[in-house]
């Protein structure tokens, strides 16, 4: 073989070699970092031998394990007393996908973590899963009225935005009468002098009743053929869950999964999905601390879709 020959075949190896590596690497699927969030109450016992989050988190783990030694998923679980309250920046640089559960502490998270949660949101370098009563939780709130003064931009032209001034107005966060004006709202006024501004109530993420006597409610799914449904059936119960009765007082959501209903009546739409900048939001409506929802097939089902649906979507960072 001439030495021209051999040089060919040797740098046709190493094209070969090369490629396949390249392949083998294109093969490879980063897993899906998720962190949960849990205040970890005392009354979690009731349902949970080990807290909500952490239970949460084993499912996932299992769920994700992947084969051949390649997880879908990783998953870490944190606390509100962890250090740096659980999410240190070390930890959401970790993290594609937060999913939160709060109920009796809300006001203890720092306002500048939950600004930070939102700011990375609105990069597209974080998705966040609320549940139940995280709708309370800082995060989810200003997440809300981040959208909410996403939407009143967009409500304005080009040209609108350099003249007519945005004022956000005080929110409410209480229980909302139902013949109250469903949050948020927006009201456009023209001054004497020719100006305009755009007044903006921000939602109040809060709805009308809430009961938690453990009656079932039942879902029925709403959206179909969709990432966020599948394996989903049309329809399934949770047998005990704490009522919330609607209007939700939210931006209107993107997608909303379910429509659920309460023998009493009530009825409040659940599993919402918002897209906040370069972001998502997504909120499961079904729980309580003292009820074992989350040990429930379809509610963890819901979770993991979610999951699989938005953490694709984060951006590397």
């Amino acid at each position: 073989m001439s030495i021209k020959l051999r040089t060919l075949v040797v740098l046709l190896c190493v094209a070969l070699v090369a490629s396949g590596a390249m392949a083998e690497r294109r093969g490879k699927v980063k897993p899906i970092r998720i962190v949960v969030w849990d205040e970890r109450q005392a009354a979690q016992k009731a349902a949970y031998e080990n807290f909500l989050g952490n239970e949460l988190a084993a499912h996932l783990e299992k769920a994700g394990a992947g084969k051949n030694g390649s997880p879908e998923f990783t998953v870490k679980s944190v606390g509100l007393d962890d250090p740096d309250q659980g999410l240190s920046k070390e930890t959401l640089d970790g993290c594609d996908v937060l999913i939160w559960w709060g109920h009796q502490r809300h006001a203890d998270v720092k306002d500048e973590l939950a600004h930070d949660i939102v700011q990375r949101i609105q990069a597209g370098h974080l998705a966040l899963i609320s549940l139940h009563s995280a709708h309370f939780s800082k995060p989810f709130i200003e997440a809300m009225t981040a959208r909410t003064l996403q939407d009143a931009e967009k409500s304005l032209t080009p040209a609108e935005r350099k003249t007519v001034k945005i004022v956000m107005l005080p929110a409410d966060r209480r229980l909302m009468a139902k013949t109250e004006r469903l949050t948020p709202w927006m009201d456009r006024k023209k001054a004497a002098d020719g100006s305009e501004t755009l007044e903006v109530k921000p939602p109040g993420c809060a709805f009308s009743d809430v009961r938690a006597d453990g009656k079932p409610s039942h879902l029925r799914l709403l959206v179909k053929n969709h990432p966020l449904a599948k394996g989903l059936p049309d329809s399934f119960d949770v047998p005990q869950t704490e009522m919330y009765n609607g209007p939700f007082h939210v931006p209107h959501p993107d997608i909303t999964l379910f429509e659920e209903r309460w023998d009493g009546g009530e009825e409040f739409d659940s599993g919402s999905l918002w897209h906040l900048g370069k972001g998502n939001v997504f909120y499961f409506r079904p729980g309580h601390e003292t009820f074992p929802i989350f040990k429930q097939k379809e509610p963890l089902q819901v979770v993991e879709n979610a999951v699989r649906f938005m953490g694709p979507q984060v951006k590397a960072h």
